[in-house]
């Protein structure tokens, strides 16, 4: 945030100008820009801005996903087995002395019922980050509003002051042009003329120099606009009225309280605050007992499972017996033999496909866990310390952000009283020596006063001419900088 301060007084005329820019003409000239448009192409063309943008995309994504951890987490895995020799029959049991081919799958899901308030904190947190780097973007956009009216009103005040070089050096060509007829004529002597023609060299240069001023200046916000340095730009004229010096209608104390409700800065370390206190519970919820829900569908094929088999069509079962032809008893001296009677379920014999085997062989379970930490290795108790020595970081940082808006608004408001002063005095000098160089001229074209005499009172004013127009924007522009604290209109000039 340093140095932002003064470049605000700058954005201020540039949220001002917004209306009036907004209905600019449909004919402005090719390679013409209206502050509107300066900023526009600045915030699309800034990677500072951009990568802003992406750290909020990316906030938001965690803040976003984080509400989906009290959703069921649900899973399917496939496996595909080969085994060669003897194996073991995964249905009878028993050892084969076969290749057995087989797949299983699984169909699972777990659902968190409670632990320890993580995620509802967790979604808490996010969301609080997420809104801290939106304001993060618009302190970022901000800056780079300011960076770009102070270079906008820089090449306005340059193109001003080109103009007041302009009319300096017209009115030295026709006092030397007059001059040089009184000389011809025998009226003046010479070194009238040439003393004359020294001030309009020097009138020149003062000219040229302003003209390279307002190249420079018009660099520094192609620059910013990311735009070639060679590219012609020229921009519309934001029309700012003189000021009047009015004593200005708010404390200190009242500018400054209401900053703090405006500035996104500040909302953004206050937010950080509440982000880094949900940060301290989350860290104690680990330490509280967890309850997880889970549950699964599981089945299986296997190629050394027998291809058919007898299903029992429920329908009961069907009763017949069996005369054994080795196993008799004795009864009175005669040998009789056993009758058993077998039960047999009533159905039929199927071939088993693979579909149908899975079908055949599917299960499923339901399991309800409960975790209760005991002990850690401490890992609880020191998160949780590290979560509170964050929570006060957070809390001095606040403090900072709010020590250097009260700083700015204090230099603010004393730099607007200056600038005030300034004006006031320099707005009177610029009448007086108005006043002093007709009189010179009068007296010069009498001959009363010599060309040194008149050159004086004539530099005295061009000079205070142009310290009168750095003086007017510097009063309005520190203005607009506590309008702008006080979250005012800025439109009006």
């Amino acid at each position: 945030m340093r140095n932002w301060l003064p470049r605000l007084t700058l954005v201020l005329l540039v949220l001002a100008a917004l209306p009036a820019l907004a209905q600019k003409d449909v004919t402005q000239p090719p390679n013409t820009y209206s502050l509107e448009d300066c900023i526009r192409i600045a915030l699309e063309t800034n990677p500072q801005v951009k990568q802003a943008e992406l750290q909020v995309q990316f906030d938001g994504n965690i803040y976003q996903q984080s509400k989906w951890q009290r959703w069921p987490s649900v899973s399917f895995s496939a496996g595909q087995g080969f085994s060669f020799g003897r194996n073991i029959d995964p249905f009878t049991n028993q050892f084969v002395q076969q290749n057995i081919s087989s797949n299983n799958y699984q169909l699972g899901g777990q659902m968190t019922l409670f632990s320890g308030f993580q995620i509802s904190n967790s979604i808490k947190r996010n969301n609080t980050n997420f809104q801290a780097s939106s304001k993060d973007l618009e302190a970022a956009r901000n800056d780079i509003m300011l960076n770009v009216a102070l270079s906008y009103l820089q090449v306005i005040t340059n193109e001003e002051l080109i103009e007041v070089a302009r009319r300096q050096v017209e009115a030295s060509e026709l006092q030397v042009a007059r001059t040089g007829k009184l000389v011809e004529a025998g009226t003046l002597a010479e070194s009238n003329l040439l003393d004359l023609r020294a001030q309009l060299a020097n009138d020149e240069l003062t000219l040229v120099n302003a003209e390279n001023n307002l190249e420079t200046a018009k660099l520094n916000l192609k620059q910013l606009m990311n735009m070639s340095g060679s590219e012609p730009i020229s921009v519309v004229k934001i029309p700012v009225a003189d000021p009047s010096l009015q004593a200005y209608n708010a404390s200190i104390q009242e500018i400054y309280e209401t900053a703090l409700g405006n500035l996104p800065q500040m909302k953004a370390a206050n937010l950080r605050i509440d982000a880094a206190r949900t940060n301290v519970e989350i860290a104690k919820g680990v330490g509280m007992p967890s309850l997880t829900l889970s549950g699964g569908v599981y089945t299986a094929f296997s190629s050394a499972a027998p291809k058919q088999r007898f299903v029992s069509d429920g329908s009961g079962a069907s009763t017949t017996e069996v005369i054994s032809s080795t196993d008799y008893i004795v009864y009175n001296d005669e040998q009789l033999p056993i009758v058993q009677k077998v039960s047999t379920p009533n159905g039929t014999l199927r071939t088993f496909n693979y579909i149908d085997q899975l079908n055949f062989n599917r299960n499923s379970a339901i399991n309800l866990n409960l975790n209760i930490p005991i002990f850690s290795n401490f890992r609880v108790k020191y998160n949780v310390a590290n979560a509170k020595i964050q929570q006060k970081t957070a809390e001095y940082q606040a403090q900072q952000v709010q020590l250097t808006i009260r700083k700015n608004v204090e230099q603010a408001y004393i730099d607007m009283t200056n600038a005030a002063k300034r004006y006031s005095a320099t707005a009177n000098q610029v009448r007086a020596l108005t006043e002093t160089f007709r009189v010179s001229q009068v007296r010069f074209d009498v001959g009363s006063i010599n060309s040194v005499e008149y050159n004086i009172a004539k530099a005295n004013l061009d000079r205070a001419n142009g310290n009168l127009v750095q003086a007017k924007y510097d009063y309005v522009f520190r203005t607009k900088i506590l309008d702008f604290y006080l979250n005012r209109p800025l439109s009006d000039f």
